[in-house]
C-alpha cells in the first residue's frame, strides 16, 4: 500500500463526487460530513459511474438505478453481500496544500 494523492481538499463540495483515475484506478471522492472518503467508482450492477452520484445518509446513490452503497464500508445498504472497495484516506498538509490522498494498493 501506498499514499497516493488525488486531489486538493478545496476541489470537493460537500456531498458531491469527483472522479479520479490513477495508477490504473478509476476512483471516486467525496466529501461528506467533513469527512474525505475514497470508493471504486464502478458501481457492480451496471457499470455506472458513482461519482455521478449523490450521497444519501452515508451512502453514495448509483445515478444509473439507485444502489446506494455506505461510503466507510463499501456495503450496499439493503445487503451487507454485495460491496465495493474502499481505501483509507487522508488530508496531507503540503506546503500549504491540503491533499486528498488514499491508500492505495501497489502492484
Amino acid at each position: 500500500m501506498a499514499w497516493t494523492s488525488l486531489c486538493e481538499l478545496d476541489e470537493l463540495r460537500e456531498g458531491e463526487g469527483k472522479c479520479v483515475a490513477i495508477d490504473g484506478f478509476e476512483l471516486a471522492v467525496f466529501l461528506t460530513g467533513g469527512q474525505v472518503r475514497v470508493i471504486d467508482n464502478t458501481c457492480p450492477h451496471a457499470g455506472a459511474g458513482l461519482s455521478g452520484g449523490w450521497v444519501d445518509d452515508g451512502c453514495v446513490v448509483c445515478p444509473l438505478h439507485g444502489w446506494a452503497f455506505n461510503l466507510a464500508t463499501g456495503e450496499l445498504r439493503d445487503s451487507a453481500a454485495v460491496a465495493i472497495t474502499t481505501y483509507p484516506t487522508r488530508v496531507y498538509d503540503h506546503e500549504g496544500r491540503k491533499l486528498v490522498q488514499a491508500d492505495l494498493p501497489m502492484y
